[in-house]
């Protein structure tokens, strides 16, 4: 176990053992905890004394499935609360098996420079300059590092957005095939990353040094049953491999809980042009890959990899939140389209999810017309020419909403919702208004519950408490760098049990099921804690207004909980 700290205004490196405040955690439990102990809550998100923190998950680099991910820590210049975000790909696993806990990036580079953080076989860090990469996409950086430190390289770049310091700026991380198309997007931590002058962690693949495991049979034997129950769940084991999440696109708009239109429909029209059948159907007939393989030691491949007319890649994992974003909330429902703008968002190190709202939200004020693809992508790459527009829609919805004086803009503390309109899904609402890091659909999502006809998601009885267990858990699994869709499992007593054994035999410790949640209840604590020190209250924890005030479509609700039960979320 150790840390790996960076000053960029000194160009120092250093590598130190953990210390016990922070033994046993990893992922999203270590970037909160330490951001809330270590972040002055007032700092300038893009100041020197804000901290960008690395952290694989707990499990990350054993030889579990699925457990790849990679979280990023900082104080958003989003939202301006904590935030944390996560990536798949190959960067956690390489992290992982060095046995480096966290990396953290401290101080700010003198304006103008940039380096690259370079981590070698045996764990060896260095400060590289980057100078001759300023500027340059994500596509072909990462191909250019392939090339200079060779093809079992890992790489987590940003893009001109980045550099930029734009707050909806993305950190991409390269997948399987050496692709940058996985990205911890949410919140700007990009533009933190480019704060900081650093352009890039690229990590060798093959160390051999991960943290030693305290009874390594008897975490070969439950790390088996839990893959054996991965592949054995309809949802990872069959769904997520045929159609991954873009299976979601006909279910949500079947509840009637797609925004739509920037959010003035819950359904959309065109959904059968832009589903996950429709989109397997056109990437079988071009000869791409339906199911794909895009990160490390991943059993359930849910990627994708989708082509052009001539077999051409144009995007690899086109998901639903994006396919959401960039198609249903601007109108558009052309796939070929929607493809090409995941591929900008992603050269240029952009979020799909707040960067397609924010297109959409200009839209509806009348600066485009709506289904225009073209005038969509004009706008993105005004994002990375840094055009005042593009300064504009690159500090996300807001901002655009600011410029052209128009009240709907759905977002929470900064941050637009996600592709579950909270009329028709109300626990989902809940979510998106007490979450710690603005509008998440990732912090708490019901649609499972309102799939499986446990809650009616169209009233407010029993949201608040659905959503309080889910955030809870969830903040406990972004602990392990085990993938959500892997999670599914968890669910199951079996599969609870197994990654108990897990967890048990890697520490050799005995940790019991209310062990797991009371992970969860501290990482929010602790993150409620710092914003607020950073000066938000629980009237910070609302949906905008037309939420409460305009019905949507079909179902014609508006958001029905009340503030005073909104306020009972985190009663843990």
């Amino acid at each position: 176990m150790k840390f790996i700290r960076v000053n960029m205004t000194d160009k120092s490196v250093r590598t130190e053992e953990v210390s016990k405040d922070y033994q046993g955690l990893g992922g999203r439990g270590l970037t909160s905890i330490m951001i809330n102990a270590q972040v002055p809550p007032k700092c300038d998100p893009l100041g020197p004394e804000n901290k960008l923190i690395f952290a694989p998950g707990s499990l990350t680099g054993t030889s579990l499935v699925n457990t790849s991910r990679i979280s990023v820590g900082a104080k958003s210049p989003l939202t301006g609360t904590i935030k944390e975000s996560n990536a798949g790909g190959t960067i956690g696993a390489a992290v992982g098996n060095l046995g480096i806990t966290a990396i953290i990036i401290e101080g700010q580079a003198p304006e103008g420079e940039m380096g690259i953080l370079r981590i070698d076989d045996k764990g060896e860090a260095s400060l590289v300059p980057a100078g001759e990469y300023k500027g340059m996409r994500t596509y072909a950086f990462v191909d250019k590092m392939l090339r200079v430190y060779g093809e079992k390289t890992s790489v987590l770049c940003i893009g001109p957005a980045g550099e930029h310091r734009t707050a909806v700026a993305s950190i991409q991380s390269s997948d399987v095939d050496g692709r940058p198309c996985r990205a911890a997007g949410r919140g700007g931590l990009g533009a933190v990353m480019g704060a900081k002058g650093l352009k890039a962690v690229v990590v060798d693949q093959r160390g051999k040094t991960p943290d030693p495991i305290k009874d390594p049979e008897a975490f070969k034997e439950a790390a088996k049953t839990f893959a054996k129950l991965v592949r054995e769940n309809p949802m990872s084991g069959e769904m997520m491999p045929a159609l991954g999440t873009a299976a979601l696109v006909g279910a949500v708009n079947s509840m009637g809980a797609f925004p739509s239109y920037n959010a003035t429909k819950g359904v959309f029209d065109g959904w059968e042009k832009m589903s996950g059948e429709r989109m397997a159907e056109i990437i079988k007939e071009r000869g791409g890959k339906t199911t794909h393989m895009g990160c490390t030691q991943c059993i359930v491949h849910c990627s994708n990899e989708y082509v052009d007319k001539d077999g051409k890649y144009v995007t690899g994992s086109l998901e639903y939140e994006t396919i959401w974003a960039t198609g249903g909330m601007t109108g558009i429902d052309d796939l070929d389209v929607i493809a090409k703008l995941d591929f900008l968002c992603d050269d240029i190190g952009v979020d799909t999810m707040s960067t397609g709202v924010a297109i959409a939200v200009a839209m509806d004020a009348g600066y485009r017309n709506f289904g225009d693809g073209e005038a969509a992508a004009e706008m993105i790459e005004e994002i990375a020419r840094g055009t005042e527009f593009g300064r504009i829609l690159g500090a996300g919805p807001v901002a655009v909403g600011r410029h052209f004086n128009h009240p709907r803009v759905p977002v929470v503390k900064g941050q637009s919702i996600a592709a579950y309109d909270p009329r028709a899904m109300q626990g989902n609402g809940v979510t998106y208004a007490t979450s710690p890091m603005g509008a998440d659909h990732t912090a708490g999502n019901l649609i499972s519950e309102y799939a499986e006809g446990r809650l009616d998601p169209l009233k407010p009885d029993g949201q608040v408490e659905t959503s309080r267990n889910l955030q809870v858990a969830m903040a406990s699994l972004d602990c392990t760098g085990l993938c959500l869709f892997a999670g599914f499992v968890l669910g199951t007593p079996e599969g609870g049990e197994a990654l108990l054994k897990v967890m048990n035999a890697k520490y050799g410790t005995q940790l019991g099921p209310d062990d797991v949640p009371a992970l969860g209840v501290r990482v929010l604590r602790a993150e409620r804690e710092f914003n607020r020190k950073a000066g938000f209250t629980n009237k910070d924890d609302r949906l905008p207004q037309f939420f409460y005030q305009e019905p949507l479509p079909p179902h014609n609700k508006v958001f029905l909980i009340p503030d005073e039960e909104i306020d009972r979320t985190f009663e843990f």
